[in-house]
């Protein structure tokens, strides 16, 4: 074990064990047939965690990583149970979680086995892809969730409306949860895993209903970010609850409130649903472009969101889809709608483009993570399947569209092709054009600033002993209290 195993042992049964072996982060035991490797995870979720790596074997225990909830004697997808665990029981701990993942992209791993739950020994990348969504506060699944408490049934019967009107307006999945009577921490695993939820509850003692006030309680402790959040608030003389949600979601990172509140004064009136209207669509203007893939139109307003960004182009060799990461889109003329995109002639994209004669752009926007880029920027597809494991759409010329971090899409047909040496220049009619939602239109610059990882560099400052929490200034407070395992400044030490 290391130090703090050996230490907490101490604590628990009140013995110094004499025969041990103290490791630490990165050292190796040799056994003969097997080399273990001995990784450092603090606070995923306890302060003294390892996982440990054979080498013989291809192995990595992974502790509390990787776990779920469940029986031997029952027969269940992964995936859920193992969501509602890991926020459960690690979900504050992102930061840590991605820190490990990264130790881990370095180990040739064949077979995963953690604490609590099943071995895994197939698709690992499955399993690996979950644990970076979770950890990176990304959101996983497409839909809307709505959690409400309700007193005498108005508030119940509202947000039953707005969802009735989400399912009309194409939302994918509706999830609908009753949090005074359904299962807390299976509320908190959907509101993590959807990216738009709809809070709404009634004023209570002039703030909000308890089972709501535990609920975002149970959210911003763990760190719940990236989300967009519409709320329906019922009070009969003096509704407070719009507001004291906002305040407290106020330490929360990249949390946006729609707009309008749908602000009720004891039971529902016209002004509510037209203010429920423009509630749907904000919240819907995807679904209801994905409604109108088949319809034979083009939206000029698609090509307005052409900048000097980026653009995931997507195709198809006759066997799978594929796309490419490009930034040079440029629309030619206007009568008939013509774009040009340049490509690299070393991307598999621009062979296939060739052969086919068409090709989609989809317009990233500001909300696409960098692990959009990742995959489609730097991997070929000649080797990988770039959307295993996505949900695409099809447009009107059958190839992808991307179901999220986009704001548009353009279908073309390849016209004229223009040989630049090391590039190749398409020159294409739009066919078939849509604008999805009106999320800027990622650029060029806001990806270097924003999006592309910036080079690790060493921190200055004080580390946690306890839990690995950095402070980073010259001087450590007195009264200083680490925010994460609350132990104070006698148990840090200076990097």
């Amino acid at each position: 074990g290391n130090q703090k195993t050996f230490k907490m042992i101490e604590q628990f049964f009140g013995k110094d064990i004499e025969k041990k072996l103290v490791v630490s982060d990165g050292s190796t035991l040799d056994l003969g047939s097997h080399i273990l490797t001995f990784v450092f995870a603090p606070m995923v979720h306890w302060p003294e965690v390892m996982v440990t790596y054979d080498e013989a074997n291809k192995v990595l225990f992974s502790a509390d990583g990787f776990g779920k909830f469940g029986a031997l004697d029952i027969e269940e997808e992964w995936a859920c149970e193992a969501r509602r665990y890991y926020f459960g029981i690690v979900g504050k701990y992102g930061a840590q979680v991605q820190n490990l993942l990264k130790k881990a992209a370095s180990l040739d791993i064949k077979m995963i086995c953690p604490l609590h739950g099943p071995i895994l020994d197939e698709n690992l990348g499955y399993y690996l892809g979950l644990y970076n969504i979770w950890s990176s506060y990304q959101s996983e699944s497409d839909g809307i969730a709505i959690f409400y408490t309700s007193v005498y049934g108005h508030t119940k019967a509202a947000a039953k409306m707005l969802a009735g009107k989400f399912e009309e307006a194409g939302a994918p999945k509706v999830v609908f949860c009753d949090l005074a009577r359904e299962d807390m921490a299976e509320a908190v695993e959907d509101a993590f895993r959807y990216g738009k939820i709809v809070l709404a509850t009634t004023t209570y003692n002039a703030g909000i209903f308890p089972f709501m006030n535990e609920f975002i309680n149970h959210l911003t402790e763990r760190n719940y970010q990236n989300k967009k959040i519409a709320i329906i608030e019922n009070g009969t003389w003096a509704p407070m609850a719009a507001r004291v949600i906002k305040e407290k979601f106020a330490g929360s990172k990249n949390i946006t409130f729609i707009d309008p509140v749908i602000s009720i004064a004891s039971s529902m009136n016209e002004d509510n649903i037209a203010q429920m209207d423009k509630v749907v669509s904000e919240l819907c203007q995807e679904y209801k472009a994905k409604q109108e893939l088949e319809k034979d139109m083009i939206d000029p307003k698609a090509l307005f969101k052409i900048g000097y960004g980026l653009y995931v182009v997507t195709s198809n060799d006759g066997n799978r889809d594929n796309g490419c990461i490009v930034n040079t889109v440029v629309q030619l003329t206007d009568n008939p709608y013509r774009v040009a995109v340049n490509i690299n002639k070393a991307n598999y994209s621009h062979s296939t483009i060739k052969t086919t004669k068409k090709l989609n752009v989809n317009v990233l926007s500001i909300e696409a993570p960098f692990s959009v880029f990742q995959n489609f920027g730097f991997r070929s597809g000649r080797d990988a399947n770039k959307f295993e494991g996505i949900d695409a759409w099809h447009s009107s010329n059958g190839l992808a569209v991307l179901p999220k971090y986009i704001n548009a899409y353009m279908s073309l047909e390849v016209e004229n092709y223009v040989d630049l040496g090391s590039h190749g220049m398409f020159i294409c009619k739009v066919v078939d054009s849509k604008v999805i939602t009106q999320v800027e239109t990622m650029t060029y610059n806001y990806y270097q600033a924003n999006v592309k990882p910036k080079p690790e560099q060493k921190k200055k400052g004080w580390v946690c002993k306890v839990c690995g929490y950095v402070y980073e200034d010259e001087e450590l407070p007195e009264d200083f209290i680490c925010p994460l395992c609350k132990h104070g400044k006698d148990d840090f030490e200076r990097l």
